[in-house]
């Protein structure tokens, strides 16, 4: 072996530690995978977020239709905003009976909206369901 490649070898084993661009690489792939981890955290942040607000939507929707179980015959037709924001609809009309034999209005179709501001997007839900109709004069229950 040459005396220069003699030197060189000799001066690679003196050597401790890592160069300064060894340490510069290291610290930039650490930097991009922490970029990503963060990046990857605070998505799922966001989306637990976002399916809380539609969890509300759902048992406010669901709360508002145990409340109208029984509506007048001739319809109803109701709507507000909670405290957080959530728009809600309720509107009502008589389903069709066909030759069912019921009185007009027995059987009434409910509609409940719900909906809500998410960032940048608007949101809404929508229940259909039927609910008994009740002439104006008898109690609910």
């Amino acid at each position: 072996m040459s005396t220069l490649g003699a030197k060189m070898l000799n001066n690679r084993r003196k050597q401790k530690g890592f160069s300064l661009l060894e340490a510069m690489v290291a610290i930039s792939i650490l930097g991009i995978a922490l970029g990503g981890l963060y990046s990857a955290a605070s998505g799922a942040t966001r989306n637990v977020r976002a399916d809380e607000r539609y969890a509300f939507a759902v048992e406010l929707g669901r709360s508002l239709l145990a409340d109208k179980i029984q509506v007048p015959k001739s319809g109803f037709s109701d709507n507000g905003v909670t405290a957080g924001g959530f728009k809600w609809s309720v509107a009502t009309r008589p389903a069709p009976l066909g030759r069912s034999g019921l009185d007009e209005g027995a059987l009434q179709e409910i509609e409940i909206i719900v909906s809500w501001a998410d960032g940048l997007r608007d949101r809404r839900i929508r229940l259909d369901s039927v609910v008994e109709g009740l002439p104006a004069d008898e109690p609910r229950l």
